[in-house]
């Protein structure tokens, strides 16, 4: 069999003066027999970059961004697809740089092969001539499942820090396992991911995290992970989680020492929380170090989280959500909480709840891998479940009276949302008082302890003046 490419491909090869060959992840998964629903497909061949944009143009392309100084062009065909080709070419780095220094221009398919990163990524296909070319002898890794780099290991490495976190990525992404060499490369050069910029580490990060969704690999993202941690590359990037490596935890609750907990929560959580999964007991080394208990993980946990995400440069709603999430995971632990509480606590965090449920599914799973529904969600569900059925409100819009009517019923506008407020954990509790007639009877006491509140803050600054 042959892959199918674009009829836009086979004409633009036909207009080519060189052989047009498809190159990189979209020949290697055809060659696995893995697909995704939208593959990249990258194109090359010793024509210069003039002399393919000629071509392309005469084929009804349009070129989005053309980098002569690399050979690069990213364009699209009529219908929309996106392409990116390059020439041949052989790029010398200094190390560490992640930008080669030196761009050599050739027709050497060899030379062209092993600039890359690892042989798995460097079988072309020749587009007219429907036939595989390996220089690398990448063809028999990918049947063997295996990643070797296109030359040296201490070379591949040396050169580009960002493969570091791409060889994890492809390993979990893939299925596939590092040679030995590429694995003894990827350790020696562990360092050097700290020449990649914040940004581009947690997006490989993130793509790791999700590792398994790409092609459907059973614990992908935990492979990932765990070869992150095997060649040192997690030590540099999260060194606040990987301080719970060998940090020994109570044998009844747990089967796994910190750090591997930390990993097993993420291969078990569901995607929507699998970064907080990974972080969510990053404040335990802390604690213990500083403590000599881990009482405290949540509150120290939420704000290392924090500071690792900002550091990271995420996206400030992702670690908003993740900080909360990481603050909040173990409410409850024991099943205690009294149900008219808990109930309040879900209307505090009404936003929240899906995903604290699901990150305590995926903590409960990681200390014994045990995959039955996590006591603390199933209480939790039930007692939402409970809310629904009573008529319990858990939001505004499930609320019998709206800030209209409170205001019209004498509350001064800046007090309208704390009232609001009140209310609603008062008929969350009390779902019978979920009326409107009954709910401005209550109105005046609630506003009247707000009042009270307000008073004595200021009297209390007044005194501390």
């Amino acid at each position: 069999m042959e892959p199918s490419l674009p009829e836009s491909l086979r004409r633009l090869a036909e207009k080519m003066p060189d052989p047009l060959y498809v190159v990189g992840g979209f020949v290697r998964d055809f060659l696995a027999g893995l697909s995704c629903e939208k593959p990249d497909i990258d194109i090359c061949s010793p024509t210069g970059t003039d002399d393919f944009l000629s071509a392309a143009n005469a084929c009804g392309f349009v070129p989005v961004a053309v980098y002569r100084q690399t050979g690069t062009v990213k364009l699209k065909d009529g219908e929309g697809r996106d392409f990116e080709y390059t020439c041949f070419r052989s790029d010398r780095y200094v190390r560490g740089t992640h930008v080669p220094v030196e761009i050599f221009f050739t027709d050497d398919i060899a030379a062209d092969a092993k600039r890359r990163d690892f042989t798995a990524n460097a079988v072309y296909y020749d587009v007219l001539a429907e036939k595989f070319v390996d220089p690398l002898g990448g063809m028999k890794d990918i049947a063997e499942g295996r990643l070797r780099t296109v030359d040296k290991a201490e070379k591949v490495f040396g050169e580009d820090g960002l493969r570091l976190m791409r060889l994890a990525r492809q390993a979990g992404q893939l299925g596939f396992s590092p040679d030995g060499e590429c694995l003894a490369g990827a350790r020696a050069n562990a360092a050097l991911i700290r020449d990649i910029s914040p940004e581009r580490i947690f997006s490989e990060l993130r793509a790791i995290l999700h590792a398994d969704e790409k092609y459907g690999v059973k614990d992908g993202h935990y492979a990932g992970l765990k070869l992150l941690d095997e060649t040192g590359v997690l030590a540099e990037i999260l060194p606040e989680l990987a301080l719970g490596k060998g940090m020994e935890q109570r044998k009844d609750f747990h089967k796994y020492d910190v750090l591997e907990h930390s990993l097993r929560a993420a291969r078990y959580a569901d995607g929507r929380v699998r970064l907080a999964a990974l972080l969510h007991d990053v404040g335990k080394p802390f604690c213990m170090l500083r403590d000599g208990n881990v009482h405290a993980h949540p509150q120290e946990g939420a704000r290392i989280a924090g500071e690792i995400l900002a550091r990271l440069r995420a996206p400030a709603k992702a670690s908003e959500r993740t900080e909360k999430l990481i603050l909040l995971h173990m409410y409850d632990f024991d099943g205690r909480t009294k149900p008219n509480k808990l109930r309040r606590f879900f209307v505090r965090n009404a936003p929240l709840l899906d995903d604290l449920i699901l990150l305590k599914q995926a903590d409960f799973s990681g200390c014994m891998d045990d995959l039955s529904p996590c006591p603390g969600a199933v209480r939790w569900r039930a007692e939402l479940e409970k809310m629904r059925t009573e008529g319990a409100p858990l939001t505004l819009k499930e609320l019998a009276i709206t800030g209209r009517e409170v205001l019209a019923a004498g509350t001064p506008p800046r007090y309208v949302s704390r009232v609001l407020e009140q209310l609603l954990l008062h008929a969350a509790a009390c779902p019978a008082d979920n009326r409107k007639k009954r709910l401005l009877t209550l109105l005046p006491s609630r506003l009247k302890k707000i009042e009270e509140e307000e008073g004595q803050k200021e009297t209390n600054g007044e005194k501390n003046t």
